[in-house]
């Protein structure tokens, strides 16, 4: 660090802000990596490997749930490793898990004894049956590495921005890291059916395996940029003094005494133990606010390009379905601003953290009621749809950056990746009943020509769905405010709510 950056008068740095530039790549790629089955299953996969909604659902609540269980583990192995070591390693798992997904066919081939993709999609009879089957069973493994890698990432994006933001920015920051959840969720429908049809008329396999392989690809490339640019900010040497005091700004006080301030390094040296975290309500708020609408968004992830395409009659690869899908993924940037609505509320109320997001996400949780619409609109345009999805995502997008933050406000960071891995966990568990539940009702609504609410077949199954998708947030902001009525700090060196 130069003698300049140390200078009381020196003017602050910025770079927290390039930290969060890399939380929100390392997201884009995140997010990215698990939206290229989606995007392919449809149209490249599906025909080669005989598959059913049924099988693609199976795939993505195993997904979910794998990555459920080990958000558990992954919060607290960030906590162990460290920020720079931890988030090496899950990314490093989750990429690896990305491009093994191009392997399945070949090993679907092996396995039966066949020698091209030619015979597995001119498989009939139990042939057929036999394929779905096993090639399930091989994207499920590739599934379960992502799944245990892409863990980490927001328990470690999240312990990161509590170590370089102060209190009151960690919203605002969260916002835009996580933003890159939309950002990838946006750049994939352009370039992954993109980079499938290209090497398919190149004929390097079906296309799909080279799509897994480039987009997985990227993550090696983010672990350089994250092993040159991190550590932590009191060590950091782009991060000036002027810089250093106001990232812990939380930690000071006017009247603090040497006695007090040694007090409070003791208790950041302090971790709550495991499975004493499940003793407050703190915990069980952030658990069932992620529980009850998590699912959603994972709903939408994973199923809109196969709405579009049942629903809507249009091929993830035409232009229209292109261009649906980045106007949905364009809406829910809107979720940025959702980052910055707490702030504004504390400044001009007075209110704290708590009481000004619980406020913030009663509004985010009111927006979602709209996707109720989106299936009897369909009938008027295509773009309806899309549109309400599109601003039901920013609103969880905007949900999902406070309730991290509510994080941040109540626990010791020694303990905030392991408590963002238990809200994971019910994440996980929440998206593995939507995508599970959804698969088996698309299917047997278009078996049975099921009605609903004017619906028949497998729109009235989406109608359905989509009903859920509309209460679930109202329903969450309840739960949380039931069980934390108002701001209450777990106090790290007593462990006891104050």
């Amino acid at each position: 660090m130069s003698a300049l950056n140390n200078k009381p008068d020196a003017k602050m740095s910025s770079f927290r802000w390039v930290i969060c530039s890399l939380l929100f790549f390392a997201t884009t790629v995140n997010y990215m990596d698990r939206q290229v089955l989606s995007l392919t299953w449809k149209e490249f996969i599906a025909p080669e490997f005989h598959w059913t909604d049924t099988d693609y659902g199976v795939i993505t609540s195993i997904f979910s749930i794998v990555y459920a269980v080990a958000n558990l583990f992954a919060g607290r192995f960030i906590d162990w490793m460290g920020s720079k070591k931890g988030y090496l390693w899950t990314i490093f798992i989750w990429s690896a898990g990305a491009c093994l997904h191009a392997l399945c066919g070949w090993a679907t081939e092996h396995t039966l004894g066949l020698h091209d993709a030619a015979e597995l999609v001119g498989a009939t009879g139990a042939l057929a049956s036999t394929v779905a089957i096993t090639s399930v069973y091989y994207f499920i493994a590739a599934r379960v590495i992502l799944g245990i890698g892409e863990a980490g990432n927001f328990p470690a994006a999240i312990k990161v921005t509590a170590e370089y933001f102060p209190k009151k920015d960690r919203a605002f920051a969260t916002s835009i890291f996580n933003a890159g959840a939309t950002v990838g969720a946006l750049l994939a429908p352009v370039s992954i059916p993109a980079l499938a049809s290209y090497f398919q008329k190149a004929g390097v396999g079906n296309g799909w395996e080279m799509a897994f392989l480039i987009i997985g690809g990227l993550g090696f490339i983010w672990m350089g940029f994250w092993m040159w640019l991190y550590r932590r900010p009191e060590s950091n040497p782009f991060v000036n003094k002027a810089e250093l005091e106001y990232i812990e700004q939380d930690n000071v006080t006017k009247d603090e005494t040497p006695a007090e301030k040694a007090a409070v390094e003791d208790d950041r040296k302090n971790e709550i133990p495991f499975l004493k975290c499940f003793k407050y309500r703190q915990t069980w708020a952030i658990f069932f606010g992620r529980f009850l609408t998590d699912g959603v968004w994972w709903f939408f992830l994973f199923w809109t390009p196969a709405y579009i395409s049942d629903i809507l009659n249009l091929p993830t690869t035409s232009g229209t379905a292109q261009m649906l899908i980045v106007a949905l993924y364009l809406l829910t940037l809107l979720s940025i601003y959702g980052g910055k609505l707490p702030t504004i509320i504390m400044e001009k109320t007075g209110l704290n953290p708590y009481a000004a997001r619980m406020r913030a996400m009663f509004i985010f949780a009111l927006f979602p009621l709209l996707t109720i619409a989106a299936q009897p609109l369909g009938s008027v345009s295509v773009w309806w749809p899309v549109i309400l999805i599109g601003i039901a995502g920013a609103a969880h997008q905007s949900w999902s950056a406070n309730i991290y933050s509510v994080v941040g406000d109540m626990f010791p960071k020694s303990t905030i990746a392991t408590i963002v891995g238990i809200g994971g966990l019910a994440s996980g568990l929440g998206s593995f009943l939507v995508n599970l539940f959804a698969g088996m009702l698309f299917d047997y609504a278009a078996a049975t020509g099921m009605s609903f609410m004017g619906f028949t077949g497998k729109p009235a199954g989406y109608f359905i769905v989509f009903c859920y998708c509309g209460i679930a947030y109202i329903a969450g902001w309840c739960v949380m405010k039931l069980l934390v009525p108002r701001y209450k700090i777990i106090d790290p060196s007593g462990q006891k709510m104050r």
